[in-house]
């Protein structure tokens, strides 16, 4: 085996290959022949799939500087090097199938990543230097440890696909809400109960999985006209057998803790803590405003209230920050109750006003 593996990378050395095939080799450490004088300067992809790896170099940038793509799925490593952050032209990392407990903040770094899986890890968060990552298009998450996800997520502005299946996750930032270009979000079997009032909005998003959520009942209403998979959702103690909830705003715990006021058709006026919010979004969304603003800053927590506000009316998109007024439409009692008829889960329009409640239709 010795033998081979050193005349397979003595022939990509001599023959400058772009491309080296390493997999099912057997290898508990990283070959030194890749290492050894000026490395292979000329590799682009490195293929190294069900080993028994545990780390990499710390000079493995420097032998390798031109690596594109990176694949490490079904090793053993526990742990990559800070200087993974100097592979600066790297566009796919795949860490699959390892055991992997920490991510280092210097994925940040490797600013031309488009591509990263971390599925079936031990890791139990990300560090926020993720949302450096501007290219990235495809993060997979999937079967770890995680209970919380950075908000920072949502400055990868060119996330399409973010797959967090099998974790702990009891809720999202809403500031994913926020990702322009994200197409699928992929969510099931974790321990939700709640959604973002605005996930859906976004007109790209168009697959949203989170079948096997026991806890979670409330769907938000933009995600009517998606292609959506809740199975097993809405099966929790809290639902009798029937599948209708105790009682119909049962549906909507978990809400965040910002929400002051859960109104009804029958509150015609909204709080005026509400109002004076709402009046100091409109003026930070207008730059052109602001010079009549008198020279004071405002607290940095609701600085990040007002850029990234609970959510937007599903009938007119007014901000809406500590008052809501929901409507609620059973599944069971759409067109879609064919389709999904494992669940007991309601859409929810979250509305403004009184006014914009009554006006709201699902379809």
């Amino acid at each position: 085996m010795a033998v081979e593996l050193h005349e397979t990378i003595f022939i990509a050395k001599q023959e400058r290959h772009k491309t080296l095939f390493l997999n099912y080799r057997n290898l508990n450490t990283f070959p030194i022949e890749l290492l050894k004088d000026e490395g292979l300067q000329f590799l682009e992809r490195l293929y190294m799939k069900r080993n028994s790896l545990t780390t990499l170099p710390d000079n493995l940038a420097q032998k390798l500087p031109n690596l594109i793509e990176l694949y490490l799925p079904s090793n053993n490593i526990v742990i990559i090097p800070e200087a993974i952050g100097n592979l600066a032209r790297l566009q796919s990392l795949d860490l699959s199938d390892n055991v992997l407990h920490h991510l280092c903040s210097d994925i940040g770094r490797i600013r031309s990543l488009r591509h990263l899986r971390l599925y079936n890890n031990q890791l139990k968060h990300l560090p926020s230097e993720i949302g450096l990552l501007q290219e990235l298009e495809t993060l997979d998450v999937s079967m770890n440890q995680l209970r919380s996800l950075p908000h920072q997520l949502s400055s990868c502005a060119s996330l399409q696909t973010l797959t967090v299946d099998h974790n702990l996750l009891r809720h999202i930032p809403r500031q994913l809400c926020w990702l322009r270009q994200l197409n699928q979000l992929s969510m099931a079997a974790n321990q939700l109960s709640f959604l973002p009032l605005d996930l859906g909005r976004s007109r790209e998003l168009q697959f949203i999985f989170v079948d096997s959520n026991v806890d979670l009942r409330a769907l938000p209403s933009y995600l009517y006209n998606k292609v959506i998979g809740c199975s097993g959702c809405g099966r929790s103690a809290g639902v009798v057998e029937s599948g209708v909830d105790k009682q119909p705003y049962d549906a909507l715990a978990g809400l965040p803790v910002e929400v002051k006021v859960l109104a009804s058709e029958m509150d015609n006026v909204v709080s005026l803590e509400e109002l004076a919010k709402r009046s100091l979004h409109h003026i930070y969304q207008q730059p052109t405003e602001l010079d009549l603003l008198p020279p004071t800053s405002l607290p940095k927590n609701l600085l990040d209230l007002l850029q990234f506000p609970l959510g937007h009316c599903h009938h007119c998109s007014q901000a809406m920050f500590t008052s809501i007024y929901p409507k609620l439409f059973p599944l069971r009692d759409t067109l879609l109750a064919g389709v999904h008829r494992r669940t007991t889960v309601n859409f929810v329009a979250y509305c403004c006003s009184s006014h914009c409640l009554r006006n709201f239709d699902l379809n």
